[in-house]
């Protein structure tokens, strides 16, 4: 941020003002704090190129070094609170680009810039670049969710682009042939650094796709800096992505590196490594998968023969209990049969021992039901009997009734010297109502 003083006041106008035009006498502190004054109230901070010259990291993690041209230099220094965010360090003879406050080291009586933020020369406009055509695809849609593809859990063939040389490539393979070694794998070489790299890279990608041998694809390489990564940054590659019609993951420079490919891809990947990995069925947990589907299968197989077996069994059972009654129904036919070919004066005395069982039977069983009827009559005349109200009469109570005849319930529905009916369990009496009361 821009520091001004109040008055914005010029060097001249801070310098002591003597009414009797006699020159004042300043301390070496006094003049260094006003030119300190003077840098850092009218100049603001400041975007400045240069190279680096005489870069020494202190042991307390601050920087400082000297920031330089063909024609001049000044000294620079950069704290640890600024410097630990960079993530990088910065080499003699570097060319950045930088931002800073104008300060003046007392100390040392010289000017000197304090450094806020530190970039390698180009980096900015590197990035306005990126910001531009991010922002552009973004709004034609490149970089929507609905349009990205999930990758196939099982494939056979696995299409790798990148350079031969790339150290990247052995990672790839590496982890694919521990991982899945039966899997096939497709290389289409292409540079990915340099001159002509991004459209070569596009190539690649459409080859590939036209080719149409591969169930997914890995675009990958190595990290580096923003510039040794600026080809995946290029709209020839991030078009080609988009209209590769096989699935396809970036895994492109480190945990901290994101191109344009990364965005446009169907998936990124932190390293090439991760890359490798998500496209690729673990060979160990593909065969714990199986051993668990031999097991599940052996034990179904298992249940499913003893199911049948104890079908089996059942149809067995009913096989045999269906013989037997068919069996059995022939010999009660043959029986009924060997009945009809009897005596008729033997089946005379066996009709007429049955009648007379028949008879015995129907008179047992009239007395048994008159006894029960007698029982139940006397149940319901002894229910009658305790339900007569008149049966509390004999208890001791009586029922009062007035004049018109009329049960009295209350001492109220009576007057004094009113005539009432006493019924007793025997006989009636008259009497009259001498006097009243309530109960509380």
């Amino acid at each position: 941020m821009m520091r001004t003083s109040s008055s914005d006041a010029t060097f001249e106008e801070l310098l002591p003002q003597n009414p009797e035009g006699v020159e004042a006498v300043v301390s070496v502190s006094n003049f260094t704090h006003r030119i300190r004054r003077v840098l850092e109230e009218t100049i603001p901070p400041l975007w400045v190129e240069g190279e680096i010259s005489g870069f020494n990291a202190y042991a307390s993690g601050h920087w400082y070094f000297k920031l330089k041209d063909e024609a001049a230099q000044i000294s620079c220094v950069m704290f640890k609170g600024k410097n630990q965010r960079l993530g990088w360090l910065p080499r003699e003879g570097m060319a950045v680009e930088l931002r800073g406050v104008t300060t003046f080291y007392a100390q040392g009586g010289s000017c000197q810039i304090t450094v806020e933020h530190l970039r390698e020369a180009g980096v900015g406009k590197l990035f306005e670049a990126f910001a531009r055509l991010k922002a552009r695809l973004e709004r034609e849609g490149l970089f929507d969710a609905a349009r990205k593809r999930a990758l196939p859990a099982h494939p056979r063939r696995i299409g790798v682009i990148t350079s031969l040389a790339a150290a990247a490539l052995r990672d790839v393979l590496t982890t694919l042939k521990r991982r899945s070694p039966a899997t096939a794998i497709i290389i289409y070489p292409t540079p990915v650094q340099g001159e002509g790299s991004a459209a070569q890279i596009a190539r690649a990608i459409t080859v590939a796709g036209l080719r149409s041998e591969c169930d997914v694809l890995i675009l990958c390489r190595g990290g580096g800096s923003i510039e040794d990564l600026w080809s995946f940054n290029e709209e020839v590659v991030a078009q080609a992505i988009a209209a590769c019609p096989i699935p396809l993951i970036a895994g492109i420079g480190h945990e901290r590196d994101f191109t344009i490919a990364d965005f446009v891809a169907d998936q990124r990947a932190a390293t090439p490594t991760a890359a490798a990995e998500l496209v690729s069925p673990n060979r160990d947990e593909l065969l714990l998968h199986l051993n668990a589907i031999a097991r599940r299968l052996n034990h179904y197989w298992l249940r499913r023969s003893e199911q049948e077996y104890q079908r089996l069994d059942v149809a067995r059972q009913k096989l045999l209990f269906a013989i037997r009654t068919t069996l059995d129904r022939q010999r009660a036919r043959l029986g009924l049969m060997g009945q009809r070919l009897i005596h008729p004066g033997e089946r005379l005395t066996a009709q007429s021992n049955a009648l007379h069982s028949l008879k015995q039977r129907m008179s047992r069983a009239g007395k048994a039901l008159l006894e029960r009827r007698g029982l139940t009559l006397q149940r319901l005349q002894a229910g009658l009997l305790h339900l007569n109200p008149e049966a509390v009469l004999t208890r001791g109570f009586s029922i009062v009734r007035n004049s018109a005849g009329v049960i009295v319930r209350d001492s109220g529905d009576v007057a004094v010297g009113e005539a009432v009916d006493l019924a007793f369990a025997t006989g009636h009496a008259a009497a009259r109502i001498t006097k009243r009361s309530y109960d509380e």
